[in-house]
């Protein structure tokens, strides 16, 4: 687990000669000291290395990634890329003459929509500007008759006034007479 090779123990060296054991300052290869140095070593490695480990896990991805999916992103992908050139290459042309042909006749009968507002706009108005003249000659025509209903009242109110002034006078004279005449009578 240390990722292959052979480890030299830290402050070890090998013995010159080519000879099995190997000695350090603290003594042979068999010595107490150096063993625990090399528990030591095992321990590192396995704890604080982890290449191998790493190594391994990306080798299994590579191999579930490509093996077994058997490139279906690639197809997926080429798949999208040949959509989008047909898409551009005939698609959109043939949509953009469609909608350019629909939009000329929308546009031509929206025109004419809106030339026939205009005109009912302007009949209308025609017709309120008609009726606002009639009924301003209208008013007018009852303020003129109001006038001429109220002078004719004054006329008949002072004529009124002028025989009903000529009754109270000629009652006054019958009245004035009366009292002549009572007054002879009561003489006797």
């Amino acid at each position: 687990m240390s990722g292959g090779g052979t480890e030299t123990p830290v402050g070890c060296e090998p013995a010159p000669g080519g000879g099995g054991k190997k000695k350090d300052s603290l003594g042979f290869a068999g010595s107490p000291a150096h063993l625990i140095i090399k528990d030591l070593g095992e321990i590192h490695s396995r704890l604080l290395d982890h290449r191998p480990v790493i190594q391994g896990e990306t080798r299994y991805f590579v191999k579930e990634f490509e093996e077994k999916r058997g490139l279906r992103e690639m197809r997926v992908l080429e798949n999208l890329k040949h959509m989008i050139q047909e898409t551009n290459e005939h698609t959109l042309p043939t949509c953009r003459a469609t909608m350019q042909d629909n939009l000329n006749q929308v546009l031509q009968r929206l025109q004419a929509a809106t030339d026939s507002v205009c005109r009912l706009q302007q009949r209308e108005q025609e017709r309120k500007k008609i009726h606002n003249d009639l009924l301003i000659a209208r008013e007018k025509q009852q303020v003129t008759q109001w006038e001429d209903f109220m002078k004719e009242q004054h006329s008949k109110q002072a004529e009124v006034d002028g025989e009903h002034g000529k009754a109270l006078e000629k009652l006054r004279e019958q009245y004035a007479e009366m009292e002549k005449g009572l007054a002879r009578f009561s003489t006797f």
